[in-house]
């Protein structure tokens, strides 16, 4: 709600536009009645099939110079060390990430550049740390990611070397982003236990089978924490291997191999 940003039916959407107020159709009287197609019209005659896979092995990708490679991200470690490089409060929102705007969407294709924006608003000192400590934690409060579903507020974050986020609680589709970009989404089993990290604190996560929750350990003020991760059988697979089209990657290669 902080960010202003509302998820609603078209419905909805359609009596608020009207109304100039979010607004109840309902009260707008009786809905129209509509008629559906009994025979949708296709047209695919500008469809091209795609070459045999051969042929299109050895085609040449042309990019335009403000399009980048989407980076990928490599399997996970056994262990995740760093530094915290920033921590937040509740409701922080994907624009709180990954600012839009006229300045920043037109990198949207760019990862390298785009990143340059991350959390730029919340602190400026953010990409320059990350960079050269080599990436690092986030820690955040309730409902981190809410709002839009920008998947760049993700992705900048991968791409600045962040392994994990550590928060009380995950908006449902960040939270989705997170694990489909290969960051470790965590929760605090005990919400108490966000008192006890600080930005700065060198940390250390054994990552094990990522069933059974892990353990944190906080060098800086010599204290472990109980983590919670937030994921099924398939998406710890997922962030295991790096993220979705890192996993699936790896499963082509392993069928062709197969």
């Amino acid at each position: 709600l902080s960010a202003r940003v509302y998820l609603v039916s078209p419905e909805v959407a359609a009596a608020s536009a009207i109304a100039g107020v979010a607004t109840d159709p309902r009260v707008l009287g009786q809905p129209p009645a509509i008629h559906p197609f009994e025979v949708f019209p296709v047209d695919d005659k500008m469809i091209v099939p795609p070459l045999p896979m051969d042929q299109a092995e050895k085609g040449e990708l042309i990019r335009g110079p403000n399009i980048k490679p989407l980076p990928l991200k490599g399997p996970m470690g056994q262990r995740l060390s760093g530094q915290v490089l920033i921590k937040l409060g509740d409701n922080i929102s994907t624009d709180d990430i990954l600012p839009a705007g006229a300045k920043v969407l037109p990198f949207r294709s760019n990862i390298p550049a785009i990143s340059e924006f991350t959390f730029v608003n919340s602190d400026p000192s953010f990409v320059r740390r990350a960079k050269e400590l080599g990436g690092g934690f986030i820690v955040g409060g309730i409902n981190y990611g809410q709002g839009s579903s920008r998947e760049h507020a993700a992705i900048a974050p991968m791409y600045l070397g962040i392994q994990a986020v550590i928060a009380k609680s995950f908006a449902r589709i960040h939270l989705a982003n997170l694990i489909n970009f290969g960051i470790l989404p965590l929760t605090f089993k005990d919400e108490g236990d966000y008192q006890g990290i600080d930005p700065g604190d060198e940390i250390e996560i054994e990552v094990g089978d990522l069933r059974d929750g892990v353990a944190l350990i906080n060098k800086a003020k010599g204290r472990t924490i109980s983590l919670v991760v937030p994921l099924n059988e398939r998406e710890r697979e997922i962030v295991r291997d790096g993220g979705a089209l890192s996993h699936v990657k790896r499963r082509m290669e392993g069928e062709r191999m197969a």
